[in-house]
């Protein structure tokens, strides 16, 4: 029987399957069908500052409401403070006492001082490591790159400082050179990498002329991107590498592991095809490397990364250019009508 064991984050895990962050997770139920069904970790869902500030002003608006209806009253209430992230960590620590497995806090901040401040929190709910995630979503054009990246910088070397635990960062794809700045952030003693975050894109209905807001989940091939950075990054920083985004079945797992990663995160292929589907992943990849005789994880990841690749080309531009020049070949599949 084939070895599935990894280490990711300096964490040894029983296979490279990890649960991605998600409302799935938040269920006691649907984590014990996650574990039985052989993951080897999940990410609890991220904690947004966004939404614990605006819980707060509810809170402190629905206190406020009835203020000075008389005369004589200044308020109805006693001061009462948010409980702030207490329910967020409430649900964490309930999903590490559920399950056997390591379970990844993700972390998405807004102001530069909280990121530290909530890492901590995470770190005393239990959580076996920290994910942040890192993008920036510019609305103007006042901010250069540089000044984005160096903030990051700075919140990532305060946040390893702050916590004895592993910290990834899960990052965009949309940065000016993503390969110099992960190799940047790799220089702060960063545990690894989550290649990419999917950015929320508003749509548009064109009949009602309104801005709709559709399920973002990941279709078939949308691993290529993260395959194609997996597959440049393996064997030249330290930290861990997950490939992340349209991870859907067991083949979309191999190629990963080929290219370099030391870990997938899924989450797409649980809503659509149910959690079961984990096991299908799973037996995939023994399956496969039965058929190829690798024993274990390290025979075969990244066979196929840009380091140890015999072809110098496979990811670099000529590549690109080869596949323009033989674009011809696809009239052959799909004749023109």
């Amino acid at each position: 029987m084939a070895d599935l064991k990894t280490s990711y984050l300096g964490i040894e895990l029983k296979n490279p399957l990890i649960v991605g962050a998600s409302n799935l997770v938040t269920d006691l139920d649907a984590l014990s069908q996650i574990e039985d069904a052989g993951a080897a970790a999940i990410v609890y869902k991220s904690l947004f500052e966004e939404q614990i500030q605006l819980e707060r002003m509810q809170h402190d608006d629905g206190l406020e409401e009835y203020n000075e209806r008389h005369a004589e009253m200044l308020t109805l209430f006693p001061k009462i403070e948010h409980a702030g992230p207490e329910a967020h960590l409430l649900g964490l620590r309930k999903a590490i006492e559920k399950v056997n497995i390591p379970v990844i806090a993700s972390l998405n901040c807004v102001y530069d001082v909280s990121w530290a401040e909530y890492a901590l929190k995470l770190e005393e709910a239990g959580a076996a490591a920290l994910e942040l995630n890192f993008y920036a979503n510019p609305t103007n054009s006042d901010r250069s790159a540089n000044e984005i990246v160096a903030e990051q910088m700075a919140v990532l070397n305060k946040v390893k400082q702050t916590v004895k635990i592993p910290v990834s960062v899960k990052l965009s794809p949309f940065y000016t050179n993503v390969l110099g700045t992960i190799t940047e952030m790799d220089k702060t003693g960063v545990d690894g990498f989550v290649l990419f975050n999917r950015i929320f894109q508003p749509d548009i209905n064109i009949e009602s002329e309104e801005f709709v807001f559709p399920w973002f989940l990941s279709n078939h091939g949308d691993y290529r991107l993260p395959l194609r950075f997996t597959g440049l990054l393996h064997g030249k920083i330290n930290a861990s590498i997950c490939g992340n985004t349209g991870i859907l079945t067991g083949d979309d797992m191999i190629q990963m592991l080929l290219a370099g990663a030391d870990a997938v995160q899924v989450v797409t292929t649980l809503y659509k095809n149910g959690i079961g589907n984990i096991k299908n992943i799973l037996g995939d990849l023994e399956r496969w490397m039965e058929s190829k005789n690798y024993s274990k994880i390290d025979d075969f990841k990244g066979k196929l990364s840009s380091k140890n690749t015999n072809d110098p080309f496979a990811y670099k531009r000529s590549q690109y250019v080869d596949i323009l020049m033989k674009s011809n070949d696809v009239f052959k599949k799909y004749p023109v009508r």
